[in-house]
């Protein structure tokens, strides 16, 4: 019989390992605990805190009622040393539609604020005018871990390399692969392809804070496309601002979905990018945006 090594876990491992980062400790009184991350680079990933505030939310709501949209404000960088705490606040619960606020907490300063709406199944009209882009399948395409591991062979060893060659529980494969550290100018355009490594429960809830946590990766890099620039080189450093999803569709994401970022626009020591993810049969099944700092180094 053989084994995995421990330095070598299983997809099923990587994955679990990220449902159990998203679970949280009930302190009552609508309050959660966040588990830190203890492989992390320092600095708390933001798609995680949005992914546990959106658990903390969806803990206070009833589970007729699923998330459709949040809303979230970046305030302090977190550290991967501590919890997070989540408090939660019961602004409405009408007779469809509810509404919660999240205050994320280390050492009792706010790092994210995060607005989250939920709703009760409903007709109504409906219409989808984005039409999904005509790109190569993910079975055509390259994963990304391929690419990373291969661009980490030129990198020195430090945090860049650790994020280059680590395990992670999302395969990404991209359309137009980016070359992180030689990045040439294109338009800000980007599609890629991505599903968890392994099945996830078959959880509604579960399925959208993945989104919601898988959301927050590659967007912002968009907005530097046309500048020929990467996080990775040191010449730029960003970071999120503010962040949004509306949940659109019902989806599964262990199952392909195509995720189409643009940046419409750049400036002032900040970059705007928005996201559309499309299921296999090109039903819109979400939408993002995201706002973050971008300014010069040196």
């Amino acid at each position: 019989m053989t084994t995995t090594p421990p330095d070598h876990p299983t997809p099923e491992r990587i994955l679990a390992d990220l449902v159990f980062l998203l679970e949280l400790e009930a302190k009552g009184a609508d309050v959660f605990i966040g588990r830190r991350r203890p492989d992390g680079t320092g600095r708390v990933f933001g798609g995680q805190a949005i992914a546990q505030a959106l658990g903390a939310a969806s803990r206070t709501v009833d589970a007729a009622r699923e998330v459709h949209s949040l809303h979230a404000y970046f305030l302090r960088p977190g550290s991967d040393d501590l919890p997070i705490e989540f408090r939660v606040k019961r602004d409405l619960d009408g007779r469809s539609f509810s509404n919660r606020r999240v205050v994320a907490s280390q050492q009792g300063k706010p790092i994210l604020n995060l607005v989250a709406s939920f709703q009760e199944p409903a007709e109504g009209p409906g219409h989808q005018h984005p039409q999904m882009p005509d790109v190569p399948g993910p079975e055509d395409l390259r994963p990304d871990v391929e690419i990373r591991r291969e661009i980490a062979k030129f990198v020195p060893d430090g945090p860049i390399k650790d994020i280059l060659v680590r395990p992670f529980p999302v395969d990404f494969r991209s359309v137009e692969p980016r070359d992180w550290l030689r990045p040439e100018e294109r338009e800000p355009v980007s599609h890629v392809w991505f599903r968890t490594v392994a099945p996830l429960p078959e959880n509604r809830a579960l399925h959208r804070a993945v989104l919601a946590y898988i959301s927050d990766f590659q967007i912002l890099a968009t907005a530097l496309q046309p500048h020929g620039k990467s996080f990775h080189q040191g010449q730029v450093k960003g970071a999120s601002l503010d962040h949004a999803v509306w949940f659109h569709e019902d989806f599964a994401v262990d199952d392909w979905l195509l995720f189409k970022t643009d940046s419409p626009w750049s400036g002032g020591g900040r970059g705007y990018a928005r996201g559309e993810v499309f299921d296999r049969s090109g039903k819109l099944v979400a939408s993002v945006t995201q706002e973050g700092m971008l300014r010069h180094v040196g």
